[in-house]
């Protein structure tokens, strides 16, 4: 009796059903988790994108200098890195013995190639430097009063005048028709390059300066006026009388 008890309590316990191991959770992915992978195989997809943008809206961008390379200076920029040319450093050429020096400064440049083909990223700080240069310039321009007198050195001659360097980043057009009262037709005849003038700024317009050498001739400019004067008498008085005789000594003492 007791051996067929055991054998019932033994099949009971055998039926009794164990319970399912536990399934852990599945984690949930998101893109972030690919983030790494899919940056590398799209090579740096979103920073080519922010150098492109830079480049179309000339953005100025504030670099160090790392280290020399053969024709230029290396940086980085969004983790990319970036190549200033020698040419591209400063307004004037900068030699190659002369590179070391900016190794360690701080410049603002803007990209002007950004190639993600090649990863060919080129930077220039010359673009901001002229911009400045302009600017500055400019602001002279627009501070000069008319009227004013300035000595200046003749920098080029052209078929309609000449351009006269007024130093300190000045320079101004002297127009063939300011050269002289007398008629010039080549102002290479009158003027040579080098030649220390003295102008009149007569006009400032558009961040240019007109200037003039005729207008600081104070006696062809009286002889001018008397011409004018004598144009505007009644024709009776042009031919005789005291008034033509004196107007006409004067043009003439005056090479008219």
């Amino acid at each position: 009796m007791e051996t067929e008890e055991k054998v019932t309590q033994q099949a009971t316990e055998e039926k009794t059903e164990k319970p399912a191991p536990k399934i852990p959770d599945t984690p949930v992915e998101s893109m972030e988790d690919y983030k790494d992978a899919i940056d590398k195989s799209f090579g740096h997809s979103y920073e080519w994108d922010k150098l492109k943008e830079y480049r179309e809206q000339k953005t100025n961008l504030k670099v160090k200098i790392e280290e020399v390379t053969k024709g230029g200076v290396l940086t980085h920029i969004e983790g990319m890195r970036a190549f200033i040319p020698a040419s591209k450093l400063a307004i004037a050429y900068v030699e190659e013995k002369d590179l070391p020096s900016y190794v360690g400064k701080e410049m603002e440049v803007r990209v002007i190639t950004a190639e993600q083909e090649g990863e060919k990223l080129v930077c220039s700080a010359r673009d901001i430097l002229w911009d400045a240069e302009r600017a500055a310039r400019r602001q002279k321009i627009d501070q000069t009063q008319v009227g004013t007198v300035l000595e200046g050195k003749v920098e080029s001659i052209q078929p309609y005048g000449a351009f006269i360097d007024l130093g300190d980043g000045l320079s101004g057009l002297v127009h063939v028709s300011q050269i002289s009262y007398k008629r010039v037709e080549n102002p290479a005849a009158v003027l040579k390059k080098g030649q220390e003038v003295k102008v009149k700024v007569i006009a400032v317009k558009d961040g240019k300066l007109s200037l003039s050498i005729k207008a600081l001739d104070e006696k062809a400019a009286e002889a001018e006026k008397a011409r004018e004067e004598l144009d505007d008498l009644p024709h009776e008085y042009k031919s005789e009388g005291t008034v033509g005789t004196s107007l006409g000594d004067l043009l003439k003492k005056a090479g008219f």
